[in-house]
């Protein structure tokens, strides 16, 4: 798969229960749903363990909605051993290949992520994967230098607004551009707010987010408490339909070609699938 907009379409979902949810035929039935719902796109995240077969199981539960990883851990797994199995992959047509530089919280072996990128990408080079089927975790400048570069285009995961905008700048307009967005829907607006302050709490002490988060203007003030209202205001859409439709729309009238909705508060891995289906009229008709 090309990574365009024609691809993956406007909105997809992104969700860690479709890759860890213990029902697997839930899982299955769960992605196929979201494909009647009309979702451009399947992400799923990767912490290790078998990544491609998480997207094959994807792929084969769905016929025409592209599956992306969001993010393949790069410490995680050998570069030829994933352009090899992506070449066997059935459906790998509608396949995105994301790639991250993941966290040293998560990763013993951790260490110069734009260094260890660089060379993954030169193995994947080596391997015949083409650039323009792989796309980046991309916060800082020269990160999505790189996206642009050597890669189909950029993932930026919990951004505002702005830093979208920043992104299409420095990616040109001719890369992709699909951030996730993290959403707490709710009819009652306090516990949505209440969802998406517990949610931006879990990155203040991981570094790559907290240091994006002082590049895009937010001070000590802001890290306090977990996040002060102004900066998971602008990080989280929360709220109804109309609220996260809205949010969604900024980012691409801010120039994302897609925008990959993760349903946030969810426990045990419990798969989203109401808020799925009540968010699907406001957002696959943007």
């Amino acid at each position: 798969m090309r990574a365009t907009r024609t691809a993956l379409g406007r909105v997809g979902v992104w969700s860690r229960e479709l890759r860890f949810n213990a029902d697997r035929g839930a899982a299955r039935d769960a992605a196929a749903e979201l494909e009647a719902l009309g979702y451009g796109a399947l992400w799923i995240p990767d912490v290790g363990g078998d990544v491609l077969g998480a997207v094959g199981e994807m792929l084969d539960a769905t016929s025409s909605i592209a599956v992306a990883t969001g993010i393949l851990n790069i410490w995680m797994h050998d570069a030829e051993a994933i352009a090899s199995g992506l070449a066997a992959l059935p459906g790998g047509e509608r396949f995105l290949l994301g790639l991250g530089a993941s966290h040293a919280a998560v990763v013993d072996a951790y260490a110069k992520p734009l260094t260890a990128m660089r060379e993954y990408l030169e193995a994947l080079d080596a391997a015949g994967l083409p650039a323009s089927d792989r796309i980046l975790a991309a916060l800082g400048p020269k990160m999505l230098d790189l996206s642009r570069d050597r890669a189909g285009g950029a993932h930026p995961y919990l951004v505002d607004v702005a830093h979208t905008a920043a992104a299409r700048e420095r990616l040109g307009a001719d890369k992709l551009l699909a951030p996730e967005l993290s959403v707490a829907f709710s009819d009652d607006l306090d516990a949505a707010r209440a969802a998406a302050h517990a949610h931006v709490a879990d990155y203040l002490a991981l570094p790559n987010y907290a240091n994006n988060f002082r590049r895009l203007g937010y001070g000590d003030e802001d890290f306090a408490g977990g996040g002060s209202d102004r900066m998971v205001d602008a990080l989280v859409a929360y709220g109804d339909e109309a609220r996260i439709a809205a949010r969604v729309a900024e980012h691409l009238a801010a120039g994302a070609d897609h925008v990959c909705v993760q349903v946030v508060g969810q426990t045990d891995e419990a798969l989203a699938r109401e808020q799925w289906r009540r968010l699907a009229p406001a957002l696959t008709s943007l």
